[in-house]
């Protein structure tokens, strides 16, 4: 269904974009900080998740609209900017104690996972990624486009998952470890506010290009 060349060249270049330093793997980081372990997991879950969703909508085209309507950019990135930032104060308010052994700091699982997922759907630089990214490593000729395009956005979810999730276990795991302290646990929430007010800050002034 795929063209083998392209598949491997493409399984170089997915791997180094997943390894790099992103906004997802920080605010992972930041998820594991705040609710430790299994929040960092489940962040990365999200956000694989809402990848996949980009992944979709690039093979049906939808998301070709942000570059012929650039009204709709501009407004799906004041909404993610704005979501981060309400996370942001919620993070800084937080005074919870220190945690005890075997409780649960921080948001939720399941609010971890939607956390990922909504900042992740509401950047639209992402879903542009997806239309200049993986139409390169498509080969029409082969026929299936959109079956080609499915494999290519399975791949690099699955492999930015595993990735992600390990980073959002070690951060967590350390954070567990940190947090008995009620000093350092409030550092915590201060550091998990201060990347997502620079998360939005960077979707804000990033350029669309």
């Amino acid at each position: 269904m795929v063209d083998t060349s392209l598949y491997a060249a493409f399984l170089v270049a997915a791997l180094a974009l997943v390894v790099s330093p992103g906004p997802d793997m920080m605010f992972i980081v930041a998820m594991g900080g705040r609710g430790g372990p299994v929040a960092g997991v489940m962040a990365a879950a999200g956000v694989a998740t809402a990848m996949l969703v980009h992944a979709v909508a690039a093979m049906l085209g939808l998301s070709a609209l942000f570059t012929t309507l650039p009204t709709l950019y501009h407004v799906l990135r004041w909404a993610g900017a704005a979501y981060l930032l309400y996370l942001a104060v919620k993070a800084f308010r937080d005074r919870s104690v220190p945690v005890e052994e075997g409780a649960e700091p921080g948001p939720g699982r399941r609010r971890a996972f939607w956390q990922g997922a909504v900042t992740n759907l509401l950047n639209p630089k992402v879903i542009l990624f997806n239309v200049a990214f993986l139409p390169q490593f498509v080969n029409p000729e082969l026929g299936h486009v959109m079956g080609q395009f499915l494999v290519l956005g399975v791949t690099i979810v699955v492999m930015g998952f595993v990735f992600d999730a390990s980073v959002g276990l070690l951060s967590g795991r350390l954070s567990e470890l940190l947090r008995r302290s009620r000093r350092v646990a409030r550092g915590l929430n201060i550091f998990s506010g201060t990347v997502f007010t620079g998360l939005a800050v960077r979707l804000l002034v990033a350029s669309p290009k």
